[in-house]
């Protein structure tokens, strides 16, 4: 049976979801959330839609498979220790850059937020192969 009403919530909360997932996964840098948190809440947008539009759907929605973006997910997140190495530290030590900065605001990124995008990825990516496959039985 379909619901209307789950319908147009999904197709609301979907992008709404979106983007506070990548919210999430930004604050987490020096806050509670981070690449976890922010991977569950983007899985969740494309869960929502699958529960109320159907897997195959859903699927040719998103530019992206499961599978894919839980390997890459994995790789960059690996790959977060690799300026450390070559900067002659342990493996993971933090690194950070400078892009931008004036009297009044600095922006810092270092691989602490690329392993978070890692995390992001491959939470959102674990969580949509196992949940789509659920929805497909």
């Amino acid at each position: 049976m379909e619901s209307v009403l789950l319908k147009i919530a999904a197709s609301h909360m979907r992008p709404l979801l979106i983007v506070l997932s990548v919210v999430v996964l930004y604050r987490g840098h020096n806050e509670p959330g981070g690449g976890f948190i922010g991977g569950l809440m983007l899985g969740s947008a494309f869960i929502l839609y699958a529960m109320a539009y159907g897997v195959k759907k859903t699927q040719k929605s998103i530019f992206f498979d499961p599978v894919n973006l839980t390997g890459l997910g994995l790789l960059i997140a690996l790959a977060s220790g690799l300026p450390a190495i070559l900067m002659g530290e342990i493996f993971m030590t933090g690194q950070w850059i400078t892009l931008f900065s004036n009297t009044f605001f600095e922006l810092k990124l270092g691989t602490p937020l690329l392993f978070d995008v890692g995390v992001y990825f491959t939470v959102a990516g674990m969580l949509m192969l196992v949940m789509f496959s659920i929805l497909e039985e």
